[in-house]
């Protein structure tokens, strides 16, 4: 049980920082503002180790599909409140259907500690 609730609290970690480094990326206009990049590559860099922590206990198609799948949500409703950009019907379904698979692994895999 305490091996889940590290992968889990590391997969947290790796999420919330892939976020701040996908948004520092968007804010480095294309590696020419410093601090942004160095944030962003500062972030990559946590990200992948904290998802590397994960792998001790998570296999690593569930553990990427999760982390990947967290991201795109989340970073997806930072571009919209943070930069504006817009969401459509579909890519609202699209983004429910990634929360759903993310659902569904965790409560029905078996591939999953629980």
């Amino acid at each position: 049980m305490a091996s889940s609730v590290v992968a889990y609290a590391a997969l947290a970690v790796a999420v919330s920082l892939e976020v701040v480094g996908t948004t520092a990326l968007q804010q480095s206009q294309q590696f020419t503002r410093p601090l942004p990049t160095l944030i962003m590559a500062a972030c990559y860099l946590g990200a992948f180790y904290f998802l590397s922590v994960v792998l001790k206990t998570i296999p690593v198609g569930i553990a990427y599909a999760m982390w990947s799948g967290l991201g795109i949500v989340l970073i997806s409703g930072v571009g919209y409140v943070l930069f504006r950009q817009s969401l459509d019907v579909p890519a609202l379904i699209g983004l429910g259907l990634i929360i759903a698979g993310v659902i569904v692994v965790n409560v029905f895999s078996s591939s999953m500690p629980h």
